[in-house]
């Protein structure tokens, strides 16, 4: 099967589609990262056994028209809370948490009787969901980039040709000029969606402009962020998409030579995407003469050892010459001097998907969704205390009320909504408030309340979340993070880390807290990189707006959430109190003591808080006040 035309690729999409509609069902298995864990290979593995034990074809090759069952190793679904995932197609009926026990149910109600299986359908207000397409979580997204993800075999080329896969390399390959394709996605208004939101035909432009012979694009797949995973999604479910963005770059920009940055911990992206590269290679989409032109484009995988700082662009291109991941100073910048001293053109992973939407459906198209300011969609990573946590893509300038409690189904356990992180460590926290549950998710909304997009992780927190120990920990997370190249973040991290380790302990003082917003501006502004400029940021909005919570912490010595161990203070309720004595025997730093039969007591300065006391007690004696 070479594809060595524009002409060739179009008929052999017309016949995978065709091949595809014989396939009279269709069982797609997640087979994302989540639902991986969660057993859905076993399953997948035993629906086919299953299938083929009834004597219906499966694997069916697509290169011919053949009647059969399509079982398929699908990308992430989104619905992550109610994984593992089966859809079954044409019907669309999504079956939640489906074990190998489930499967012969499966197999004999909805592919040899044409019925659902209700058990396993979405159930909400006594309501049941039977097709994916009506269940709210995903009725009220607008998928562009995740288009494909759940719908198709992730490992087939095949398919994702059949789906008008390549052709918009193949149109901006044979034919528009490089200056027509940069032109257009300036057009298009997509800004990067890794960061800052940098126009991403405006970078392509400015490396076409480079006299330079060699020239390079590199993807940014180091998704670094706690609670994110849209990158990784994308490369697990749709990797041709990825590959096709960075083709058109690499032939508007001049560049004959990619390399796509994957952490290590990401082993599915990196085999996905080496079974894609092996067979766009077989097929002549990638290699030499690409569509019959003198257009030559290669790709390779570099694996980065995890380091969050390798996200920024310098450090990202010098951890694949082999150097130390270690940012510079700017500029020149990656657009002149980039990999290897070259121009290079440097996006994420969700920016290089976006790219053959925008050729093959048309500016036009594009800026339908979104506001004028942030063409498209996002896709964002909703975790934490929310009902349906997941992977979600809206269109810019959906609010955060809409994704919070329309699409993630509300605060989990009834509680109420008390904070939302963006973006990861940099993204900073905004405060329950009208005006941040109508605001609208896009650059500039967010940029405004200073908080940014960042890589798209979003993390619900509850009533019940501390927002001191949430700055801890992010705090926690930059300062293990950071190169140590600069002294503003080297230092200025850890120092901030002892500020707040020692509030969180019971031995902040008041003037600690200004202490802290000094250190935070000086290393906001003085830093070298991305990462120590906007490693502040979760400590400056919480203090912003949460300050009443730092000085409980440090003026009355609590913590009103009774999250942080060290502000714990633990007592005996003498009425309850049956004077057993297990609690004292338990003890492991001897304070608590009495007499048996009469009510013991905690002496607090001797008391380390481990708690071991509360659950010993068998009476409920023991609180904590």
């Amino acid at each position: 099967m070479l594809i060595n035309s524009y002409d060739k690729l179009v008929e052999l999409s017309e016949l995978y589609k065709s091949s595809l509609d014989k396939q009279k069902k269709k069982i797609l298995v997640c087979a994302g990262t989540g639902c991986i864990a969660g057993g859905s290979l076993d399953v997948y593995a035993e629906l086919k056994r299953l299938v083929e034990a009834k004597g219906l074809l499966v694997d069916v090759d697509l290169e011919k028209e053949e009647e059969g069952v399509g079982i398929k190793k699908s990308g992430c679904h989104g619905f992550c809370e109610a994984g593992p995932l089966v859809r079954i197609e044409p019907e669309n009926y999504l079956y939640l948490k489906v074990q190998v026990g489930d499967c012969e149910e499966i197999i004999e109600k909805s592919i040899i009787n044409d019925e659902p299986v209700d058990r396993l359908t979405y159930e909400l207000d006594c309501k049941n969901y039977k097709k994916q397409e009506e269940i709210p979580f995903y009725k009220l997204q607008h998928r562009v980039v995740l288009e494909n993800c759940g719908h198709m075999d992730a490992e087939s080329i095949q398919e994702y040709i059949s789906h008008g896969g390549y052709q918009a390399a193949a149109k901006a390959i044979t034919q528009m000029t490089q200056q027509e394709i940069c032109d257009t996605l300036e057009a298009s208004g997509l800004r990067g969606r890794g960061g800052g939101g940098f126009l991403a035909g405006k970078k392509w432009k400015q490396v076409l402009a480079q006299k330079e012979s060699q020239k390079y694009v590199v993807c940014n797949g180091d998704e670094g962020d706690p609670g994110a995973f849209m990158d990784r999604s994308i490369m697990e479910g749709d990797p041709h998409k990825v590959i096709e963005g960075m083709m058109i770059a690499g032939f508007a920009t001049g560049a004959n030579q990619g390399y796509i940055y994957v952490r290590a911990e990401y082993p599915m992206a990196v085999e996905r995407l080496n079974i894609a590269i092996g067979k766009a290679k077989e097929c002549g989409i990638l290699g030499q003469n690409i569509f019959g032109t003198d257009f030559s484009f290669d790709l390779h995988i570099n694996q980065g050892a995890g380091a969050f700082v390798c996200g920024e662009g310098s450090a990202l291109t010098a951890s694949i010459e082999g150097e130390r991941g270690m940012p510079r100073v700017k500029p020149p910048r990656t657009v002149e001097q980039g990999l290897w001293a070259k121009p290079t053109v440097l996006n994420n992973v969700e920016t290089f998907a976006n790219v053959p939407v925008i050729l093959l459906n048309g500016v036009e198209e594009f800026r339908k969704l979104g506001t004028p300011g942030s063409p498209g969609t996002k896709a964002f990573a909703l975790t934490g205390n929310v009902v349906n946590t997941g992977l979600i893509e809206v269109p810019m300038g959906t609010t955060l009320r809409e994704v919070i409690f329309d699409i993630g189904g509300g605060i989990a356990g009834g509680k109420k909504f008390k904070a939302v992180q963006i973006g990861g460590p940099s993204g900073g926290c905004l405060c329950f408030t009208k005006q941040h549950l109508d605001m609208k998710l896009d650059f500039d909304s967010l940029s405004e309340v200073g908080a940014m997009i960042g890589s798209g992780g979003m993390v619900v927190m509850d009533e019940d979340t501390c927002m001191v120990e949430v700055a801890r920990f992010f705090m926690n997370f930059t300062q293990n993070e950071s190169c140590g190249k600069c002294v503003p973040c080297r230092e200025g991290t850890r120092r901030m880390l002892e500020i707040l380790e020692k509030i969180v302990n019971g031995n902040g003082e008041a003037s600690d807290l200004e202490l802290l917003g000094d250190i935070a501006d000086t290393v906001q502004n003085t830093a070298l990189c991305g990462l120590g400029k906007t490693a502040a940021n979760p400590i400056l909005s919480t203090l912003e707006w949460f300050r009443d919570e730092y000085e409980a912490h440090v003026i009355d010595k609590v913590c009103p959430t009774k999250t942080c161990k060290g502000l714990m203070k633990l007592e005996i309720d003498p009425v309850l109190c049956r004077g057993c004595s297990k609690c004292a025997r338990i003890c492991p730093a001897d304070a608590i003591t009495g007499k048996i039969k009469e009510p013991f007591t905690i002496d607090t300065k001797k008391c380390i808080k481990c708690g071991a006391c509360i659950e010993a007690c068998a009476f409920d004696a023991i609180k904590e006040v």
